[in-house]
């Protein structure tokens, strides 16, 4: 048997985990709106039409912020379609999915949804097909209270308050040449930088996301965020971050280290934007909203659902349905470490998607609606970690992998509340093979005990939650862990996630 061994220290500190931490993703692309969180024929279906049984599972999944309506969808998306009366609204072409958008769920009915599961608005705009101008517009009808022509609109169309929208994506992967309007990273840079000073003409505490790159495998990779920050380094709060991963060519255990990648992911946008402070000489600190994460197996998309026909473009198709494995789960709740990780410079994050789309909440429409095996990690990290990360010393053995060479079997991550008292425990063993014994010192916390320990592992990591059978993997309680004098002491099965809380 394997072993490890983490120590825990409260006054050792990352960050403060900021909420915005566990955000999610709605985009207008297959059945995450329509068949997903809309549908007004079901029998859980509010007055709104929206599913009751979906409202309930993203309650549960405990998302903080949504980020919304896109992704690739919003360079093409006109924000004025999707307000006023629905049954005026145009259908139009979405050239990002090849589908029709119907504009039946807009604005006014999203933002609606959101105070339903307790969630908070972050809007990205259009900056590929559009610009400043456009912007402002949105802006003005989402926040101005009353007294001009787009304000008042808004209350003609049903809202008296405004929207109140804080956060704002100055548009989305402008650096991908799939992207409608992809531009530059100079031409980005202006035109992000002019919209941004623009804005803050509206409102100076607007916060503002900046595009960085679509992942770091892009050739342009860490030139393009030099170049943009340059530009809007003083104008913005956020630089973006996208990452996705998938098991490629059976290397499970290349696979298995995925968090790895996003941990100099992460500490490669922080470099450089840390150089331009400097290089600019500036007093300000810019942050890292990573708003697309995810396990996405995209060359299925690529080689299968791929929708293409001039005389072909569906409402809703069925896109993106990965369903999850037990293996995804587990990489999933990694990445999830690694972004507590970075709590000091991540402080807001979008899991991409919520429902249907490579998500973890499915339904089916007129059918149920079920929990993936990754809606299990985000909604107990989520839940348990709150207050502060913590900077964990952490001693494992390491395995060879074919893409990133030595990496630890065992990856953790703690956080400690000083409200609650609580002190949280995130662990991830990747040997496909061996149990770790992992023990825990924690002579800093005091007396402790364990409030709850909870791990996702399977006999068979390929298992999945599917229609056919929703409820094949779940969490399990750990029953393994123990308290010894000073000491935690916890096994971790082969390929498993598990979380531990102190009191």
């Amino acid at each position: 048997m394997l072993t490890a061994r983490l120590t825990i220290d409260p006054h050792f500190t990352v960050g403060t985990v900021n909420r915005r931490l566990f955000g999610s993703f709605v985009e207008h692309l297959g059945r995450c709106v329509y068949d997903g969180i809309y549908e007004p024929g079901h029998e859980t279906a509010d007055d709104e039409g929206f599913r009751g049984d979906v409202i309930e599972l993203v309650k549960e999944l405990g998302v903080s912020a949504i980020r919304y309506p896109g992704g690739n969808f919003v360079s093409g998306f006109r924000w004025e379609d999707s307000v006023g009366p629905v049954a005026e609204r145009p259908r139009r072409l979405d050239l990002a999915w090849h589908s029709t958008e119907t504009n039946e769920v807009g604005l006014h009915e999203f933002s609606s949804w959101l105070r339903k599961v307790d969630s908070e608005l972050m809007l990205a705009i259009n900056l590929g097909t559009r610009g400043t101008l456009e912007a402002l517009d949105i802006l003005e009808y989402c926040n101005i209270t009353s007294g001009t022509a787009l304000s008042d609109q808004r209350i003609a169309n049903g809202a008296t308050d405004p929207f109140g929208v804080a956060m704002w994506c100055l548009g989305n992967e402008m650096d991908g040449p799939w992207q409608l309007g992809h531009r530059s990273a100079e031409d980005y840079g202006k035109i992000a930088s002019r919209t941004a000073k623009a804005m803050r003409q509206v409102d100076p505490s607007l916060e503002l996301v900046v595009c960085g790159s679509s992942s770091a495998h892009m050739p342009t990779f860490g030139e393009w965020e030099r170049v943009v920050l340059t530009h809007t380094y003083e104008d913005v709060d956020y630089i973006s971050c996208h990452a996705y991963y998938e098991e490629k060519d059976g290397d499970l255990a290349s696979f298995l280290a995925s968090a790895v990648d996003m941990d100099r992911f992460i500490e490669s946008v922080v470099a450089t934007a840390d150089h331009v402070k400097a290089v600019l000489g500036s007093d300000k600190t810019i942050n890292i909203s990573f708003d697309e994460w995810n396990v996405w197996y995209i060359e299925r998309y690529h080689g299968v659902d791929k929708i293409e026909g001039l005389d072909n473009w569906p409402v809703a198709p069925r896109l993106l349905e990965d369903a999850y494995s037990v293996a995804d789960a587990v990489v999933f709740g990694s990445l999830l470490i690694s972004l507590l990780k970075h709590a000091d410079r991540v402080t807001s994050a979008s899991l991409a998607q919520l429902v249907n789309v490579i998500a973890p909440i499915m339904t089916e429409p007129g059918g149920p609606a079920w929990r993936q095996t990754t809606f299990f990690p985000f909604a107990v990290t989520s839940r348990l970690a709150t207050g502060r990360a913590l900077e964990v010393k952490l001693e494992t053995p390491t395995y060879a992998t074919t893409v990133y060479g030595e990496v630890p079997v065992v990856d953790a991550v703690a956080t400690s509340d000083p409200e609650t008292g609580l002190t949280s425990v995130f662990l991830v063993n990747r040997s496909q093979t061996d149990e770790v014994t992992v023990t825990i010192s924690v002579p800093a916390l005091g007396d402790v005990a364990v409030r709850e320990a909870h791990t996702l592992a399977d006999a068979d990591s390929t298992a999945s939650n599917t229609l056919a059978d929703r409820e094949r993997v779940g969490l399990v309680k750990n029953t393994s862990v123990s308290v010894v004098g000073d000491e935690v002491t916890v096994v971790l099965p082969p390929i498993s996630w598990t979380a531990i809380s102190l009191g």
